[in-house]
């Protein structure tokens, strides 16, 4: 077959020749654009990240085209349907970082509940005392999980190893999930009142815009803390800082924040060069990184090793199906 890469890094170019060295691979670091028509008319197979806008234009200009492979879990920068109606197939990874992000949460979870931050930042500055230092026991305390899919489920199981008290709000309640693992649906306000933790995983859109909120924070447990590694803009960053200023809330984990338009999708950072100064400008003089009860990390939640190989398994899968009777990973519209 005749593929190409958009939009790869070199351990990425590395990883592809090698699982598919009878092929004719092409690879280009930057986003599928018009320009890159003539050098890839011929090609079977394209490989694209979510900066590549793969449109119907592109793609009436790839006579041989049959399959679209994105090497991301969303797919709204191609055109789907118009792919679709042509015969041409389009595939993503499903699933690549539920463990890796749950992992995160509880890292973001405990560094909060047991001020770890806040220790290593005294002892760089020689300065050894505990005074202000407490901290709290997960065990015996109630997490509420925001968003019951692969992530929150993790993150279910990592609490009742903790000894938490579980409870998920989602609009698709799993009662057999519920309970082989041990928790209990509950509404939103409910979750809000009563736990001691709270952990979101949904996804963004219109109705999880500002999912918490200046109203609806108040009602929050006081002395909880909150966790964010889904989207920004789930949490009004204005509401949030008001509850952590006012003392209602003790602390907050966050890998993403409202702003986070300037880096859309995970791995963003590392293949477009400058994002950081994106974060920086988002994150730099903002009042809520003033505090010392904040804890913050740079949409990096989903970074580990083993994620990263899984994106490149799954898009290897889908394109080697090319070959077989049904395409692994396809996208359903």
């Amino acid at each position: 077959m005749n593929i190409a890469f958009f939009e790869t890094t070199p351990d990425a170019k590395a990883y592809m020749k090698k699982a598919f060295p009878k092929d004719k691979l092409l690879f280009f670091e930057e986003s599928f654009e018009a320009k890159h028509i003539a050098k890839v008319k011929d090609c079977e197979v394209i490989s694209v990240f979510i900066h590549s806008t793969v449109s119907k234009d592109l793609v009436e200009m790839l006579p041989k085209l049959k399959l679209i492979s994105t090497r991301s879990t969303g797919f709204d920068h191609i055109d789907v349907a118009y792919c679709k109606s042509k015969g041409i197939h389009v595939c993503n990874v499903p699933f690549y970082g539920e463990n890796t992000v749950a992992e995160h949460t509880f890292a973001l979870i405990l560094a909060l509940s047991r001020k770890i931050h806040q220790s290593y930042v005294r002892t760089t500055h020689h300065d050894y005392s505990i005074e202000g230092l407490e901290g709290f026991d997960l065990k015996d305390k109630t997490i509420g999980i925001i968003g019951g899919g692969h992530i929150g489920m993790h993150v279910a199981r990592m609490a009742k190893g903790f000894e938490m008290h579980v409870r998920v709000f989602d609009v698709r309640p799993n009662s057999f999930l519920a309970s082989v693992l041990g928790f209990r649906y509950l509404p939103l306000d409910e979750i809000l009142k009563e736990a001691d933790v709270i952990s979101l995983h949904v996804p963004y859109n219109k109705f999880t815009h500002h999912l918490v909120n200046k109203k609806n924070i108040k009602t929050m447990k006081k002395g909880a803390i909150i966790i964010n590694t889904s989207r920004g803009g789930v949490i009004d960053t204005e509401a949030l800082y008001e509850a952590l200023s006012s003392g209602h809330l003790a602390g907050a984990g966050l890998d993403v924040i409202e702003g986070e338009e300037y880096i859309t999708e995970e791995r963003e950072i590392f293949h477009k060069k400058g994002h950081y100064k994106a974060w920086k400008q988002v994150v730099q003089g903002h009042k809520l990184f003033k505090m010392e009860n904040v804890l913050f990390t740079p949409h990096n939640a989903f970074n580990s090793k083993e994620a990263n190989e899984r994106i490149l398994e799954k898009s290897v899968e889908g394109i080697k199906s090319l070959k077989g009777k049904e395409i692994a990973n396809s996208v359903i519209i």
